[in-house]
């Protein structure tokens, strides 16, 4: 049974969404079967975010269609830790990244297909790191995203202004170069930017999606000046929604750039939802980053609890320093996937798919979540690998 859970602020957020993990209507017949359980692979203040009240209520495909605005984070298929991100904006699609393996890719397609209307409009690709772009950097052109959506003239690519001075060897760069090409066709296909021309291209570095939403890139610091990590290069950008609703994306960008991110975008607002930056790593969502915008709610791409890059259980996402700086601000805190053992390949949804949508005549933005609306602070595996920190204790 489907429920509807509410968050009173003073903006208004609401949150609606699945408890227990079973969709109605057109949500149950996706394009791909539904995940089992668990199984193996191959290869601010409290202040802002009263008590939740649930309602009954229904959750389509046609539902979230029907809304102005709706931002799917998705479950990738695997046990490792990657981005894919819808938007959709009425006819307008936005794909945001395509992690995490080459495995990944029925996933994402199967899944944005529900959604996407003809062409996909905008590609952006934040960064060159695999569980980023994989999806883009097959070794056949037809096998990759570009190709699956027989990507050409309607579509426009935004990419990263920088990498690593060691990446352009890389074989998956160059698969990704090579993929790129095809698309853009010598200029006869997809229009390609980097972030930097993008900035230029569209006045004040924002793409108006439709009369009421707008996508405006925001300059940091490693678009102009490389890094010794990918991460400092990503695409950031803020989506806006009749000036009020604001939704924050920052790739993996770190620490560093954070600050730099905001010394550049002095007049960043208050956003109603941010994507955690680097899967919410200790290194990423700065105590300066977080008392600026002031995130209401926050979506995390990440397989929680995998030992994917390091066996050291306080830095697997997402870490204790991440819970520690948002939750001032938030304990809204929704995650796609959470790993069981990660050896073995054993993983099992956490909130599932994460849909955040909003109408004009919403009162506040809402949540859906494919699997189950638990928030982090309330799963099992927070409740024994994490401390709760003081301000979400009441």
């Amino acid at each position: 049974m489907a429920k509807k859970l509410s968050i009173l602020s003073i903006v208004g957020l609401s949150v609606v969404g699945f408890i227990g993990g079973v969709a109605v209507g057109a949500y149950a017949s996706l394009a791909f079967s539904p995940l089992p359980d668990s199984y193996e692979i191959p290869e601010t203040e409290q202040a802002h975010n009263k008590p939740i009240t649930t309602t009954g209520t229904d959750f389509t495909v046609e539902m979230i269609k029907s809304k102005d605005l709706s931002i799917h984070f998705m479950e990738l298929g695997n046990k490792y830790t990657g981005d894919s991100t819808l938007i959709k904006v009425g006819d307008v699609e936005v794909l945001v990244d395509a992690g995490s393996k080459t495995s990944s890719i029925e996933t994402i397609y199967n899944y944005t297909s529900q959604y996407v209307e003809g062409d996909l409009d905008y590609i952006i690709v934040t960064h060159a790191h695999e569980d980023h772009y994989a999806g883009f950097s097959t070794s056949k052109y037809e096998d990759s995203l570009f190709g699956k959506y027989n990507v050409g003239s309607g579509t426009t690519i935004i990419d990263f202004a920088q990498i690593t001075t060691n990446k352009a060897s890389n074989k998956m760069y160059k698969y990704y170069q090579a993929n790129l090409n095809s698309a853009t066709n010598g200029g006869e296909g997809a229009i390609h930017y980097n972030v930097l021309e993008a900035l230029s291209a569209y006045e004040n570095g924002t793409i108006s999606l439709s009369e009421d939403v707008s996508l405006k890139f925001l300059d940091q610091e490693y678009y102009h000046t490389k890094s010794s990590t990918e991460n400092d290069h990503s695409v950031c950008f803020l989506l806006s929604q009749e000036n009020k609703h604001h939704y924050l994306f920052t790739g993996d960008l770190e620490e560093k750039g954070e600050i730099s991110l905001v010394a550049k975008n002095p007049d960043l607002p208050v956003v109603d939802l941010y994507k955690a930056g680097h899967h919410g790593s200790k290194t990423s969502s700065s105590k300066t980053l977080l008392e600026k915008i002031q995130p209401k709610m926050c979506a995390v791409c990440c397989c929680a609890g995998s030992s994917e890059y390091t066996k050291n259980n306080d830095n697997q996402f997402p870490t204790q320093q991440f819970i520690d700086n948002i939750a001032p601000y938030t304990d809204k805190i929704f995650v796609t996937t959470i790993c069981k053992d990660y050896d073995k390949g054993l993983f099992e949804s956490l909130n599932g798919n994460i849909i955040v949508s909003c109408s004009k005549e919403d009162e506040g933005i809402n949540v859906n979540c494919s699997n189950n609306m638990t928030l982090l602070k309330d799963t099992e595996w927070f409740l024994s690998m994490r401390k709760m920190p003081d301000s979400w204790k009441n």
